[in-house]
């Protein structure tokens, strides 16, 4: 194996883990916000880190150019389609859970 396939499966390999982690994060956080923000982070992550391993193993081609074009899209529209899911929930009523610290948990306003 030559250096740029290493360096294409660590970058593989940290892209699965982030899109792992943000997957579990979607499962685990207690409401709607912390868990969007959770999943859209890590996937914007991985996902770049995964097109960017793959950018590796396509070389100087027309696949690379498509891949850099999906990774620019992606880096775009991720973070708009969280904030406008975000927003469309603040409008529609509902509101992120507040700290208790009586109760030690978080509890609905």
């Amino acid at each position: 194996m030559s250096w740029l396939d290493w360096v294409s499966a660590i970058l593989g390999c940290l892209g699965g883990f982030f899109v792992l982690v943000g997957g579990i994060g979607a499962l685990r956080m207690p409401d709607l916000y912390t868990r969007m923000h959770a999943s859209s982070l890590t996937d914007t992550l991985g996902s770049m880190l995964i097109l960017g391993a793959l950018m590796l193993q396509g070389g100087a081609s027309l696949e690379t150019l498509k891949l850099c074009a999906i990774a620019i899209f992606l880096l775009f529209t991720s973070p708009v389609s969280a904030y406008a899911l975000g927003n469309a929930a603040w409008l529609s009523g509902h509101r992120p859970l507040e700290w208790d610290p009586e109760r030690e948990q978080d509890v609905a306003p």
